[in-house]
């Protein structure tokens, strides 16, 4: 039986490629310094503008900082450890 892997993407677009798929008329997520556990039942695709995050899971834990473009594949689930207060634009789907 193999468990199916899918990890955290994070990569750094330049704001031309953040623009043409429309990130900064996304939605707003704000959270405060806090710890919490997350399960994603759809594909969350988030650009961070502010805040530092450190996201575990079964497989990796990851460090999430402003410019990052993120994806958290549909059905994982995590902790979240927020450093410093987040903003992000979000999307799912």
């Amino acid at each position: 039986m193999s468990a199916k892997i899918d990890k955290i993407s994070i990569t750094q677009p330049r704001k031309e490629e953040l623009t043409a798929q429309g990130v900064f008329n996304w939605p707003i997520w704000e959270c405060g310094i806090s710890e919490f556990s997350w399960s994603y039942s759809d594909k969350e695709t988030c650009y961070i503008l502010e805040g530092e995050i450190e996201v575990t899971t079964e497989e990796e834990t990851v460090t999430i900082k402003p410019g990052d473009y993120v994806v958290f594949p549909e059905g994982l689930s995590c902790s979240w450890k927020v450093s410093t207060a987040v903003r992000k634009h979000y999307n799912f789907g």
